[in-house]
């Protein structure tokens, strides 16, 4: 798929999706729930889940463990390596053992910031000082100016409005979004890069500190359950013992929508800033291979 955006010149393309409603129906519901993560390697906890209860098959026990794990990771993972690189910085040094013990990783991440503040005024020294992750913060901050890569306010799904494939605010900071802290950074920054990446901060401090994200399924078959993207919403039908109906909706469905994150954000990138679309891209954080292309005139 090729889609054409504003400002910067700049175009994005992707590969065709997989046929995934075919690959699963007609198998028998668990075997149907087993292959999801095989296919699909990013998020695999969360896929399996959403399948397994639109299948209306048994949790296994500690499946919210393994959720709460696997969020806690890709964001860390996204925060400590990923993006550090686009700065010219080696990834983060995280301590041995973190992942049995998420609590280690308090002070190398926030330094002496025990909880993130409510209000963006009280962070400022913690942005100054450059621990950990603030440094990050701090970098993203200063190199986009307010209100640049900026959307607007799209729609954030909360139920059933999952599975309509339009342009919406499915995403970590659409989550996070009447934090007392998204507001001001949206209040003085916009839905741009720093609003998003902060989302993915104040979730980070909530999950190490304890907090668990929900999930759900409706009596319909419809699943809802948060990964480290945003939300995937599964619907499905089955009949003895057999997947006869099935769709899948994943945040990038939603990010790479006509008129969607992707475009807007692009649409608000300078073009004297072009040069910043691949950590553009980056925060933004699709689930598949997107290229950013020159607009050509054909």
């Amino acid at each position: 798929m090729l889609a054409l955006v504003g400002q910067p010149g700049l175009a994005w393309r992707t590969g065709p999706a997989l046929p995934v409603a075919r690959l699963v129906i007609g198998r028998p519901a668990e075997e149907a729930a087993a292959v999801l993560p095989r296919i699909y390697n990013l998020c695999r906890g969360a896929q399996e889940t959403a399948a397994r209860l639109a299948f209306g098959l048994r949790l296994e026990d500690g499946t919210d463990d393994r959720l709460h794990a696997e969020i806690l990771r890709d964001h860390v993972l996204m925060l400590c390596i990923r993006l550090p690189r686009h700065f010219g910085s080696s990834a983060m040094v995280l301590p041995q053992g973190w992942q049995a013990d998420p609590s280690l990783l308090r002070a190398p991440l926030f330094g002496t910031v025990e909880r993130l503040p409510r209000h963006l005024s009280e962070l400022d020294s913690a942005l100054a000082a450059g621990a950990g992750v603030m440094l990050l913060l701090r970098r993203v901050r200063d190199s986009f100016a307010p209100f640049e890569a900026a959307t607007g306010v799209l729609p954030v799904p909360e139920g059933s409005e999952v599975f309509d494939r339009t342009a919406q605010e499915n995403s970590v900071a659409g989550r996070w979004a009447l934090h007392p802290l998204m507001r001001e950074v949206e209040r003085d920054f916009g839905r741009g890069p720093f609003w998003r990446l902060m989302g993915r901060v104040v979730e980070l401090d909530a999950l190490l500190a304890g907090v668990r994200l929900p999930f759900r399924v409706t009596p319909d078959g419809e699943a809802f359950v948060p990964a480290a993207r945003g939300c995937y919403g599964v619907s499905a039908r089955t009949e003895a013992g057999r997947v006869t109906a099935f769709e899948r909706v994943t945040p990038t469905d939603h990010l790479l929508a006509e008129g969607g994150v992707l475009d807007r954000s692009l649409a608000a990138l300078p073009g004297r800033k072009r040069g910043l679309a691949p950590l553009l891209l980056d925060i933004l954080d699709p689930c598949v291979p997107v290229r950013l292309e020159e607009k050509t005139d054909a």
